[in-house]
C-alpha cells in the first residue's frame, strides 16, 4: 500500500501535468474557416489564384497566412489544413459549420481553376468515426452536389481488379462534375474515408480522370510525351502533381500519390496510407517502405520493381537477381527511365552531401524522393521532395545521389 505522502507527490503532480496541458490548450490560436466559397457554383469555376487569396487573406497581425499555404511556386496546387502549424489550430467547415472539413486541396491550370478536393473524413487525421456521424456526413455532401448541380448521381462501384478502390457516386451535369467517394467497409472492416471532388466540365488531368473514373490506362505514348529537354540538358519529366507530407513519417505514401495522380488515378496520401499499414511515425524505415509499396503495388494498376537495395556489404544490389548495381547502372536505370516518362522512388540518406536548393536546415535520416530527371552534361540528378512549394525540382551531383542511395523503385503503370 502507498503511503500517504507518495499519493499526494502523485496527486500533485497530475494536477501540475493536467495546468500545464491546460496552458499549452490555451496557448493555441483557433480560427474559423468557412470554406463555403469553394462549393459557390457556378461563380466557383471562375476562380483564380488571386481571388483564391483575397478570399481567404491573412489576418493582418500574423506573418503567415493560417488559411492555406500554396503548394506549388506557380500557384497551381493550395492546401487547407486544420493544424497548419503547431500553435494554430482552424476550424474547417462547408454549409454553415455543419458539415467538418479535414482538408481541401484546390488546384488551378493556366492560372484556371482545375478542381477542388475535400477531405471530408480520413481516419489518419480524424480517428475513428461512428457510423452515424459518417452518413450525416456523407448525406450532407451528397445533398449539396445534388443541389448545386442539379443532377441526380449514378453509383460508383468499387473494382479493385480494374483498379478503382472507391465506392460512392459520380455527379454529371452540364453545371459541372463531382464525385463522393469512401472505401468498400469490406475491404478493411472499417470506415477510412470520405472524399469530394468537384470540378468543372473542362477539367483535365488526374482530377478528371478521378471523377470519370479512368482506370490508370495511360500508355507510353503519353508517358514520353511528358518528358521534358532543355538546352541547358536538363531531361525532367513535367507535370508531376505536388503534396506535402507535412510532419508524418508520409514521404513513401506521399511520394506514392504523386505517382498515382501523375498517372491518373484517385488517391489520396491518407488512404494509401491506410492500404499500405503505414505508421506516420515510422515511415523512412527501408524495410518497411519496400513492404509499404508491395502492398498498394497492384491495387493502383502498377508493377512494382526493385532496381535496387543496400545490402549488409554496404553495396547496392538488383532486389531479385542479387546482382551488383554499379555507378553506371545506376546512372543507366535514371536515364531509362526517366526518358520513358517514369519517375523513380529514391530511398536515401539525407543530409550526407550538397544539394541545390540546400535543405533549410540541417537533416538527416532515411528519406523518399521522386527522382524525375537527369542533366548528362552536367552530371547532374534531378529530382522532387514531396515538401510543397520549393522542392519541385532540385539537384545533386549523379554520384553523390548514387553514394546516398539506400533503393531504387519504380511502379509503371500495368498498360505501359
Amino acid at each position: 500500500m502507498r503511503s500517504f505522502p507518495a499519493l499526494l507527490a502523485i496527486l500533485l503532480a497530475a494536477t501540475a501535468l493536467a495546468a500545464d496541458q491546460a496552458a499549452a490548450e490555451a496557448q493555441i490560436l483557433k480560427l474559423d474557416c468557412p470554406l463555403d466559397a469553394l462549393i459557390d457554383l457556378p461563380a466557383l469555376w471562375s476562380l483564380t489564384p488571386d481571388q483564391l487569396e483575397a478570399s481567404f487573406a491573412k489576418p493582418a497581425e500574423l506573418r503567415e497566412n493560417p488559411f492555406f499555404t500554396w503548394l506549388t511556386q506557380d500557384r497551381s496546387r493550395a492546401i487547407f489544413r486544420r493544424r497548419p502549424f503547431a500553435n494554430v489550430q482552424i476550424n474547417l467547415s462547408l454549409l454553415d459549420g455543419t458539415l467538418p472539413i479535414e482538408e481541401a486541396v484546390v488546384d488551378f491550370q493556366n492560372g484556371k481553376l482545375n478542381g477542388v478536393t475535400f477531405s471530408v473524413f480520413n481516419r489518419g487525421d480524424s480517428g475513428r468515426i461512428a457510423d452515424a456521424e459518417f452518413q450525416r456526413r456523407s448525406a450532407l455532401c451528397d445533398r449539396l452536389l445534388r443541389d448545386r448541380l442539379e443532377v441526380t448521381p449514378t453509383p460508383r462501384r468499387a473494382e479493385p481488379e480494374q483498379g478503382q478502390l472507391a465506392e460512392g457516386w459520380t455527379y454529371f451535369s452540364l453545371k459541372g462534375l463531382a464525385v463522393l467517394e469512401f472505401n468498400p467497409e469490406s475491404a478493411t472492416g472499417q470506415l477510412e474515408y470520405l472524399r469530394m471532388r468537384l470540378a468543372p466540365r473542362e477539367a483535365k488531368g488526374a482530377i478528371a480522370a478521378a471523377i470519370r473514373q479512368r482506370r490508370g490506362g495511360v500508355g507510353r505514348s503519353e508517358l514520353v510525351s511528358r518528358v521534358k529537354k532543355e538546352r541547358d540538358g536538363d531531361v525532367f519529366i513535367e507535370g508531376i502533381p505536388m503534396v506535402d507530407q507535412g510532419d508524418k513519417g508520409y514521404c513513401v505514401v506521399a511520394a506514392a500519390q504523386r505517382l498515382f495522380e501523375y498517372y491518373g488515378l484517385s488517391c489520396d496520401q491518407h488512404q494509401i496510407a491506410q492500404m499500405a499499414d503505414t505508421d506516420a511515425t515510422q515511415g523512412t524505415d527501408l524495410v518497411m517502405m519496400t513492404q509499404a509499396l508491395r502492398k498498394i503495388d497492384g491495387q493502383f494498376r502498377t508493377r512494382f520493381k526493385g532496381l535496387a537495395a543496400l545490402y549488409t556489404d554496404n553495396r547496392l544490389h538488383e532486389l531479385r537477381s542479387h546482382d551488383l548495381v554499379d555507378f553506371r547502372e545506376f546512372s543507366k536505370q535514371v536515364r531509362q527511365y526517366v526518358d520513358d516518362g517514369i519517375p523513380l522512388l529514391w530511398s536515401l540518406r539525407l543530409g550526407e552531401f550538397p544539394e541545390r536548393p540546400p535543405l533549410e536546415e540541417q537533416t538527416s535520416g532515411g528519406h523518399m524522393r521522386l527522382i524525375i530527371g537527369y542533366n548528362a552534361q552536367k552530371k547532374e540528378l534531378l529530382f522532387s521532395d514531396s515538401w510543397g512549394a520549393g522542392h519541385e525540382l532540385k539537384r545533386m551531383a549523379i554520384r553523390d545521389a548514387f553514394d546516398a542511395t539506400l533503393a531504387l523503385f519504380v511502379m509503371p503503370p500495368t498498360s505501359y
